[in-house]
């Protein structure tokens, strides 16, 4: 059985990464989708919040599952015996970036092979940054991420629970 991660910090997760995440459900027989936390980094919700939301938003999709990781990616690929890590891409500057990433993942665990997916066109400038912008302005999200993520943004960012 081939098992794939999608790794991210998910702060909040956007419908580009909803769409890299179908794509690889779609070519994989088991799809883990693996919150990543730095305790270093700031983050709007912290990371049992994005777990949760993640959890919610592929619920139907039997062959994903979530978890966390506060480790190095490649650390977790290894203990779960997956073969595969998928990345998302907007444009040539993600492309660069996670070209980069992939090599240094390979340095490390070169039995790991990265997948590159690009998001749907219309959502090439979607990214979660963007999308806590939005929302702190008191933009329409509908565009950008479900509802469920829009939902619990608005409230984090109005002081209530997540």
């Amino acid at each position: 059985m081939s098992i794939a991660i999608y790794a991210g910090s998910f702060d909040p997760i956007t419908l580009g990464h909803l769409s890299v995440l179908r794509q690889a459900a779609r070519l994989f027989a088991h799809l883990r989708v693996l919150v990543a936390h730095n305790p270093a980094k700031d983050y709007l919700f912290d990371v049992d919040a994005r777990v949760a939301l993640v959890r919610q938003l592929v619920a139907a999709m039997p062959n994903v599952t979530v978890d966390a990781t506060d480790g190095l990616v490649v650390d977790y690929a290894r203990d779960i015996a997956a073969s595969f890590l998928v990345r998302g891409v907007r444009g040539a500057s993600d492309a660069q970036f996670e070209t980069e990433l992939a090599q240094a993942n390979r340095a490390l665990a070169p039995a790991l092979t990265t997948i590159l997916l690009p998001a749907d066109a219309e959502l090439a400038e979607v990214s979660s940054s963007a999308l806590k912008r939005r929302a702190r302005r008191g933009e329409p999200l509908a565009a950008f991420c479900p509802p469920a993520v829009a939902a619990a943004l608005r409230a984090r960012l109005n002081g209530a629970a997540e």
